[in-house]
């Protein structure tokens, strides 16, 4: 029998900044500022031109090749084959077939039969009415993104935050935050 975790993807099981940076270079955009986490302050681009410019990057190709973010690969594959743990993601990414259909090639590439079930949201959609399908289950919800583990917190999940510069003074008991998959691995084992 298979025990169950929900994750986010980007910034959880895969370095979407990173491939993102990558990305905007290639479209010949240079930070502005190194080290922050806001793609409006680190390139000096409005609010409209930020939600552009990550639609057009959530549906390119490289939703294809993003690389796994810290040591997710190790210890998902570890959960997966130690533990009997398969992983559903939820990721607010995109509507687009072909762009679900890359992300769903990343995923089982780099995780393989760990991956049970990947959900794609339109880019930048609220995760409620899919956490709600989970709701007072007490499965894990690792996400990096404040309000979504809080949502999954209040809906009966065990919620924990993948730490990133935006969330890393976030405090609250009931939701702890981790540098990586194996203080996730160390929790849950």
């Amino acid at each position: 029998m298979s025990k169950l975790i929900l994750t986010d993807c980007d910034g959880v099981l895969l370095n979407w900044e990173y491939a993102f940076d990558i990305w905007m270079q290639s479209h010949g955009y240079k930070k502005k500022i190194e080290g922050l986490y806001s793609v409006t302050k680190s390139y000096d681009i409005s609010e409209e031109k930020k939600k552009f410019l990550i639609k057009n990057f959530n549906e390119s190709a490289s939703m294809g090749f993003l690389p796994p973010h810290r040591d997710a690969m190790f210890y998902v594959d570890l959960l997966h084959r130690k533990h009997g743990y398969v992983f559903d993601v939820i990721t607010s990414m995109s509507l687009d077939p072909f762009a679900i259909r890359l992300r769903e090639m990343n995923l089982f590439k780099l995780f393989g039969t760990a991956i049970n079930k990947v959900v794609c949201l339109d880019t930048g959609a609220d995760k409620d009415h899919e956490l709600e399908k989970y709701s007072h289950s007490g499965v894990p919800w690792i996400e990096d993104k404040i309000t979504n583990a809080e949502v999954g917190y209040d809906l009966g999940l065990s919620s924990v935050l993948m730490e990133h510069e935006h969330n890393m003074k976030y405090n609250n008991p009931n939701i702890p935050i981790v540098k990586n998959w194996q203080e996730i691995y160390e929790m849950l084992t």
